[in-house]
């Protein structure tokens, strides 16, 4: 089995939020996923300062088991990779998305952060106390 993903998310947007939300049920032996803040250590110490200025500030999947630099994935294909790793009718909505040109995915990405953060609140819970049991699939 391949090591599991890890989705850098932005710890102050309520849609990334949510987004981790979404997925943590939907993986529930946690061995696709791993979550870390793209604000935390984790990040910083994975990637190196010169890439992480050039990323996008909402989501960011860096694949299991690759080189760190040549294995992050961002935008469009970032998302789409997830819901292809979660299975069933989530990886057919994805292969279908991915019909759609790179282009044209990344524009609706783009449009939909660039309003993320007034259409989606962070909610009071952003933070919350993390069950022991997913405790391990979140790191700093």
């Amino acid at each position: 089995m391949p090591e599991p993903d890890t989705i850098f998310y932005d710890g102050a947007c309520g849609l990334c939020h949510r987004w981790i939300r979404f997925v943590v049920p939907r993986d529930p032996g946690g061995e696709k996923f791993r979550f870390a803040p793209l604000q935390g250590p984790t990040f910083a110490g994975r990637i190196e300062e010169r890439r992480r200025e050039s990323l996008p500030d909402s989501i960011v999947v860096q694949r299991g088991g690759d080189d760190a630099a040549a294995a992050l994935l961002v935008r469009s294909a970032a998302v789409l990779h997830i819901m292809k790793r979660l299975g069933g009718g989530w990886a057919v909505l994805s292969g279908l998305a991915r019909l759609v040109p790179p282009p044209v995915r990344d524009w609706g990405y783009d449009r939909v952060a660039s309003v993320r953060h007034r259409l989606f609140k962070k909610p009071d819970d952003a933070c919350p106390l993390v069950p022991p049991e997913l405790r391990d699939r979140f790191l700093p």
